[in-house]
């Protein structure tokens, strides 16, 4: 497979990363890519040239600011999360197809996309999900906007890594992952653990 080479391993690093960012924030990493390519600093591949625009940027900028603000309304963020997880996954989708190498095959490059992409922003959004709601039921959604920051903080650093160096956002995103998945799985075997005991009395 001749597009299995270190431009398409970049380019799906990209992809992964900026997903990953779009789990935290939907629009805030297409805010920095589209401000990345209107500024000359990132060459978008021809797919995405819709994104270099001063209207796209602006565009972007509007929802982006709306999407931030929310997250620090008490309850809002809430509802927020239910329309921002199926948007995370079409945007991660739809950014890692027009990243990966135009040369391979469609239905391979759409297959990867919404694996690797829409997976990871879906997976990234899932957590930071249960993160607020176990947030919420804690506090009464007093300490949400420090959650909010955080993934707003991580939104950011990440979108940025991922246009600087892929290989290290891709490497953080991995490593966060893992630890993410790895306390659900935790969490689910204390939950089934209580179920059981109680079961048992």
């Amino acid at each position: 497979m001749d597009w299995l080479n270190l431009n398409t391993f970049l380019e799906l690093a990209l992809g992964i990363s900026l997903s990953a960012a779009a789990g935290f924030r939907v629009f805030v990493p297409l805010l920095i890519l589209s401000a990345a390519a209107v500024l000359g600093h990132f060459d978008l591949p021809a797919d995405l040239d819709w994104a270099e625009s001063t209207q796209a940027l602006a565009v972007f900028a509007v929802a982006s600011t709306l999407e931030i603000g929310g997250y620090y309304i008490p309850w809002v963020d809430n509802i927020l999360d239910t329309v921002a997880t199926p948007a995370a996954i079409i945007a991660g989708t739809v950014v890692s197809a027009a990243l990966v190498d135009p040369s391979m095959a469609p239905v391979a490059q759409w297959t990867l996309a919404l694996v690797a992409g829409g997976g990871t922003a879906g997976l990234t959004k899932i957590l930071t999900n249960l993160l607020r709601v176990t947030s919420t039921a804690v506090s009464g959604g007093l300490t949400n906007p420090i959650l909010a920051t955080i993934e707003l903080a991580a939104a950011i650093g990440l979108s940025v890594l991922a246009i600087t160096v892929p290989v290290l956002s891709l490497s953080l995103v991995i490593i966060v992952l893992l630890l993410g998945l790895q306390k659900l799985w935790r969490l689910f075997l204390k939950i089934r653990s209580k179920s059981e005991s109680s079961k048992a009395t």
